[in-house]
């Protein structure tokens, strides 16, 4: 259940000391959305991680537009390469 950040922060990094850009964040919350979807597959009523996991998704929407308006292109290519907005 445990997500590997390294290898996410650094699939997703603009240089090699890259941990905390927009890209890099929103790769780290999208592997942990993720990962929690599948825990709630097995535990419907776990309502207190239901409510973590919203706030993960909300907090990805905020740091998604951000992108969008920063950097449009870069915005493209990290939607695409993580599998949203099929």
């Amino acid at each position: 259940m445990l997500v590997d950040k390294q290898a996410v922060a650094q699939k997703y990094a603009m240089h090699d000391r890259d941990t905390g850009s927009a890209r890099v964040q929103i790769a780290v919350l999208t592997e942990r959305i993720n990962t929690l979807t599948e825990h709630f597959r097995t535990h419907q009523k776990d309502h207190h991680g239901r409510r973590g996991l919203l706030m993960m998704v909300s907090r990805r929407r905020r740091l998604l537009d951000y992108l969008k308006r920063a950097d449009l292109e870069t915005y493209r290519t990290l939607i695409d390469g993580l599998g949203l907005r099929h």
